[in-house]
């Protein structure tokens, strides 16, 4: 197929692109600017909402994954803002472009996020049937997902892949993770009780591999490994792996909010996910076990 991406220069994208071009598919990327690139590269402008209309043409399937980093930078009102309409808007262009010469696709595979629950810590394993979260990412994650079932209107199969943190050493949230760790200063954030929930790199992209192809696939599906630690047990795991000490003194909830503001609540707050959906397409994690998974990024290179 002819595959476009959006946010193809990212973690996800650039490995999904070499894979999808490996098993013989051709990778084109949406990109605010021409660039060197291995694939074709069409451009587009969110704000002026304008696009290069031979990008929709000329695609069987759209992969989803623009959008401004959440972890980049404080949550101040206007970078709210850019994380919603980075998400929102991107979508919205695509699908207004492609409803204007009547396009469809085979597909849409859009990246979510777990986070669509809420930043909450509680015993209840959330399935993709509970409610949005009532809060800044639940709202966020609600307002993206329904830009992206607009495509069902073009009679195109809608996939959305609901992620937690993607475990990469090549960036993302657990290179962050990992810097004190390895400089002996490993302990639980908060209460260390919230739930966190992952998921290696060759599994996800490899998900969305199986979205892309498998056309029973539809509707949302949370992406997570099976092995979801408590933040205490998933820090000690790490400096175990990396035979580092772990201290006992937790990071106060009050350091991490004096530092971060309302962004804290995704480290300080977490509960699990259910996966059975996923794992009833057949599909089979390679990564279940958060030892193994840091072992393959950091121990077995």
């Amino acid at each position: 197929m002819n595959i476009l991406i959006t946010g193809g220069s990212g973690l996800v994208g650039r490995k999904l692109s070499k894979i999808l071009d490996q098993k013989g598919h051709s990778v084109a990327i949406l990109s605010r600017k021409q660039e060197n690139s291995n694939y074709k590269v069409y451009t587009w402008n969110i704000e002026q909402n304008q696009i290069d209309i031979k990008a929709i043409e000329e695609s069987d399937c759209i992969v989803h994954l623009a959008g401004a980093n959440i972890g980049e930078k404080p949550w101040s009102k206007n970078q709210k803002q850019l994380i919603l309409d980075s998400r929102v808007n991107s979508a919205n262009l695509l699908f207004n472009t492609a409803k204007k010469i009547n396009k469809s696709f085979k597909c849409i595979v859009s990246a979510s996020a777990v986070g669509c629950y809420g930043a909450v810590t509680s015993n209840h394993i959330f399935k993709e049937t509970d409610p949005f979260g009532d809060d800044f990412l639940g709202n966020v994650c609600k307002n993206w997902e329904s830009s992206i079932d607009q495509f069902q209107l073009l009679n195109t199969r809608v996939v959305k892949l609901r992620t937690s943190m993607v475990l990469d050493k090549d960036g993302g949230a657990l290179s962050k993770i990992i810097k004190p760790i390895k400089m002996g200063v490993a302990s639980a954030l908060g209460s260390g009780k919230q739930y966190v929930t992952w998921i290696h790199i060759d599994d996800l992209v490899n998900i969305y591999l199986k979205a892309i192809e498998d056309e029973n696939l539809s509707g949302a599906y949370n992406c997570s490994s099976m092995d979801q630690k408590t933040n205490k047990e998933f820090m000690q795991t790490i400096a175990k792996v990396l035979h580092k000490p772990f201290w006992p003194f937790n990071v106060p909830s009050f350091v991490l909010k004096s530092l971060y503001g309302e962004m804290a609540n995704i480290l300080l707050e977490g509960s699990r996910v259910d996966i059975s959906k996923i794992l009833s397409t057949g599909f089979k994690f390679k990564y279940n076990y958060l030892e193994e998974a840091i072992k393959d990024l950091y121990v077995n290179v």
